[in-house]
């Protein structure tokens, strides 16, 4: 027996807040693990000038409206915050849900929304990879009490930084989202409580390999870190009915098919062709499974995906 944990991402373009707000507690009744939002200003899928709300207040808000789910951006950009705030606000996030946060994080892509906001995007995605590295160890030590000086030479200056009050929660976990091998993953395994990753079985089976050699190079178990993985569930009594329903909400999210055809993380199918699906994912560690859900949600995969799905992959 498996005892899958599932998650929603609720894509935030496009959609009035009444609409977000209704999802986020239906989620919460039907009783997935985690509830999640981007952190982005712009749309990333189609037209980036749609309208998108922001996670960070996103999340404060769900907080009031939901019980059980943790609640977590998938993930948020390094480069948009200071990480003492980015601490700061988890810690805060944490109390409003009492004890529900997870603080995601990643390096950021999208350089658009950087340049129209005029916040620095770095060099290029190496010089990112290391600031997250930099900003996690800091984020890390402040959440667990501990006061952070920075060293010279590094992106962030910090000075004798402590917070309180602490997270209700006694470790709160740090979800890192991505798979570069050289330093994401070492990233993860430094300190990640979270990975959340995507992609074809034997490419995800061999990221796993490159990150239990980096958890093998700094004393980390990897058993201590729960494997996310990321995929895009539409459900339906038949495949061809999943795809139709599937082509309407990209045509809603202004997205060219042209545009997601290479996209791997779009499954549409019955229960059964996901169930099938998923095991062998479930079989390489990947016991959670966060779906994204765009624009406008789909009740009826809501219902599905934790109703049929998950009983289907926990009988094995």
């Amino acid at each position: 027996m498996t005892d899958l944990k599932l998650g929603i991402l609720l894509w935030s373009q496009t959609a009035t807040w009444d609409e977000t707000l209704d999802a986020a507690k239906r989620v919460d009744r039907l009783g997935y693990d985690h509830l999640w939002t981007w952190d982005h200003f712009y749309a990333i899928f189609g037209d980036p000038y749609q309208p998108i709300f922001e996670g960070w207040t996103s999340l404060a808000a769900w907080a009031m409206a939901t019980d059980k789910t943790r609640l977590g951006l998938l993930v948020g950009a390094n480069t948009f915050r200071n990480p003492g705030l980015v601490a700061k606000t988890a810690a805060t996030l944490d109390h409003i849900s009492r004890g529900r946060a997870i603080l995601g994080i990643g390096g950021a892509w999208m350089g658009l929304e950087h340049q129209a906001h005029g916040i620095d995007f770095g060099s290029g995605f190496g010089q990112r990879l290391d600031w997250l590295d930099e900003s996690v160890a800091a984020m890390r030590a402040i959440l667990d009490g501990r006061s952070v000086t920075s060293e010279p030479g590094g992106r962030y200056t910090f000075v004798d930084l402590h917070h309180q009050p602490l997270p209700v929660q006694k470790r709160l976990p740090i979800m890192i989202g991505g798979s570069g091998e050289r330093k994401t993953l070492r990233t993860v395994a430094r300190y990640a409580d979270m990975w959340n990753a995507m992609g074809p079985l034997d490419v995800m089976a061999h990221k796993i390999d490159v990150l239990r050699r980096h958890c093998d190079e700094v004393g980390r178990d990897i058993s201590e870190i729960e494997f996310t993985l990321g995929v895009k569930v539409t459900i339906r009594d038949t495949k061809a009915e999943a795809d139709r329903v599937w082509k309407e909400a990209m045509a809603h999210n202004r997205t060219p098919l042209a545009d997601v055809a290479d996209d791997d993380t779009f499954w549409n199918g019955t229960p059964e062709q996901l169930a099938d699906k998923l095991r062998p994912y479930v079989e390489l560690g990947f016991r959670t499974v966060i779906s994204e859900q765009p624009t406008p949600y789909d009740v009826e995969s809501l219902e599905r995906f934790i109703g049929e799905v998950k009983p289907l992959v926990d009988a094995g």
